[in-house]
């Protein structure tokens, strides 16, 4: 089980990106666009270094719904590869099944 301060700053670090996602968009598009002048792209270059660090996407990790876990993380079950097996195993995982050829 990971440390509970650990699932909760990612937690924060989840709701402020929803949070600013909107203006963080908009702000990349302008920096991101050819046909902006160069006193347009600095400027929003600007405003996008004062946002708060954890409102970007990149800082959010994968973690275990189970556990917490921060690696080996499966995305398609959002778990992690050990509470896959073991819930593979016991049978509580349907369509999954171990494999043998």
């Amino acid at each position: 089980m990971a440390k509970k301060s650990k699932i909760e700053r990612n937690k924060q670090r989840i709701e402020l990106v929803k949070q600013y996602a909107d203006v963080r968009k908009e702000l990349v598009d302008v920096v991101k666009d050819q046909h902006a002048s160069i006193e347009d792209k600095i400027m929003a270059q600007e405003k996008l270094s004062k946002l708060p660090r954890n409102s970007s996407k990149v800082r959010v990790r994968n973690r275990c719904a189970l556990t917490g876990r921060p690696r080996g993380y499966m995305g398609f079950f959002k778990i992690s590869r050990i509470e896959l097996r073991r819930l593979a195993l016991s049978g509580e995982l349907p369509g999954v099944k171990k494999a043998s050829w």
